[in-house]
């Protein structure tokens, strides 16, 4: 991974890509303050951007040469809160790796084990003109 790059609000938000191939990426991102809402849970969209993220990282290491990416649909299910001071854990795996498309699904856990959020993207493969 000495090669990745994380976008600026990747590491403005503090997510730690822990591992990445073709097959799974999997994250963290440590529940701040600054990140939660009332009362001290990790906001939606904070879970929304981490699992985005980490999808997007998982079509890039699918990508072809020269090729990039970009969100065209995202769909996020809520099932449990993660509190301040908790980590959220991210695993990516693909539904679909196309030539024009890939379909990825994240499974937001915190410390406990416990489901917290499962997000459906589609990303676009952007080949080179």
């Amino acid at each position: 991974m000495s090669e990745f790059k994380q976008p600026p609000f990747a590491d403005y938000l503090g997510i730690k890509v822990t591992h990445v191939s073709k097959e799974r990426v999997t994250g963290e991102l440590s529940v701040r303050p600054e990140l939660a809402t009332m009362p001290d849970i990790l906001h939606g969209g904070a879970i929304m951007s981490f699992a985005d993220n980490i999808g997007a990282v998982a079509t890039v290491a699918n990508l072809p040469p020269g090729a990039s990416t970009t969100t065209i649909e995202s769909k996020t299910n809520f099932f449990a809160a993660i509190p301040v001071g908790d980590t959220a854990h991210a695993e990516c795996t693909p539904l679909h790796r196309g030539r024009t498309t890939m379909v990825w699904q994240t499974r937001i856990t915190r410390n406990d084990g416990r489901l917290c959020a499962m997000v459906t993207q589609t990303q676009l493969v952007l080949l080179p003109k």
